[in-house]
């Protein structure tokens, strides 16, 4: 029996750093209730002539060294974002190229914060049943401070740029123990880029109108990550058969650390068992969880044998959980 485990982490964080006290003299004391709420303190962004594909490339870089790997030894790339370079083509082909993996296959997972559990899932299954399949990387990138108007829109405080990355290969020891997926897209147009695909081209009026840009129209229900996540976790513990208190690390979308609080306190879990990254690097998107999971590995909280439970919540809206014991 073949078992997907996960060999080795990786991230990168941009250069250009945007402080709260950089955003007070425009947005004023609701930047203080943000930063309250969810631990932000500052985030960082890429050089405006970047794209996501070239933070995934300097987390996958990163990566493979830690890993002590080559670009070709990848079979796959799966690459989760919702700031892609382009609509078509996907951007882990792009990634693909950059990186010289030439012998991996790539496709991309749209489900913004859920992408990287979705993506551990998905290169679980492929690296189970085919036997050809050694290596697969899985990425998470985010750049949507510039799909954003960052300079007046007051939803920018969340948006910070940055990369992680997570490499898995076969043993015959499980590592990848359960799986969870959700979704309720009554949600879809709460929060968005509405116009560019097919329901809106663009034009020059929807440009003018912001509508190219991201958006915040409808606030999401607080339930949706304080219950959907303990539904989440809950999910992965019955479908993996291991007991909640069995789980060594939590990692969660970094998005609002009271949220990440609430839930560790409904399921009955310490909070030192989570970890957290928003102080240090905003709110990352789709790059949020590699991002805290590599941090967590590389301050040693996460060991061999640790089992670690991952829940990613993105807008549409999308939840995954992923469970993996530690080689």
């Amino acid at each position: 029996m073949r078992y997907a485990t996960i060999i080795g982490t990786g991230r990168y964080v941009p250069p250009i750093e945007r402080p709260n006290a950089d955003m007070r003299p425009k947005f004023g004391e609701v930047i203080d209730k943000f930063e309250a709420s969810s631990g932000i303190n500052r985030r960082f962004y890429a050089p405006e002539e970047w794209a996501t594909s070239d933070l995934a490339v300097e987390a996958a870089k990163d990566t493979l060294t830690k890993a002590g790997l080559k670009p070709d030894d990848l079979d796959m790339i799966i690459l989760g974002t919702d700031s892609p370079d382009y609509i078509t083509p996907a951007t882990s082909v792009v990634v693909q190229h950059k990186l010289g993996a030439s012998k991996a296959g790539t496709f991309d997972v749209g489900c913004a914060c859920a992408s990287f559990p979705t993506g551990l899932n998905i290169a679980a299954g492929l690296i189970a049943v085919n036997p050809h399949v050694k290596y697969v990387m899985v990425i998470g990138a985010y750049m949507m401070h510039k799909l954003s108007d960052w300079n007046n829109d007051l939803m920018s405080f969340f948006y910070g740029d940055g990369a992680g990355a997570a490499i898995l290969t076969a043993d015959s020891k499980p590592g990848f123990v359960s799986s969870t997926f959700f979704a309720d897209g009554s949600y879809h147009k709460h929060w968005g880029i509405y116009s560019g695909g097919t329901f809106e081209p663009a034009t020059v009026e929807s440009a003018q109108a912001g509508r190219t840009q991201v958006r915040f129209i409808t606030p999401f229900p607080a339930t949706v990550n304080n219950e959907g996540w303990v539904e989440r976790m809950r999910e992965l513990a019955k479908n993996g058969n291991f007991d909640l208190n069995d789980i060594d690390m939590a990692i969660f979308t970094q998005v609002r650390l009271n949220s990440i609080k609430h839930v560790m306190e409904t399921l009955g879990l310490p909070i030192e068992k989570a970890h957290w990254i928003m102080d240090k690097w905003g709110y990352t998107g789709s790059a949020c969880l590699p991002m805290c999971f590599d941090d967590a590995c590389e301050q040693g909280r996460v060991k061999s044998g640790d089992l670690v439970a991952f829940v990613g919540s993105g807008v549409g809206y999308n939840q995954a959980g992923s469970a993996f014991v530690m080689p």
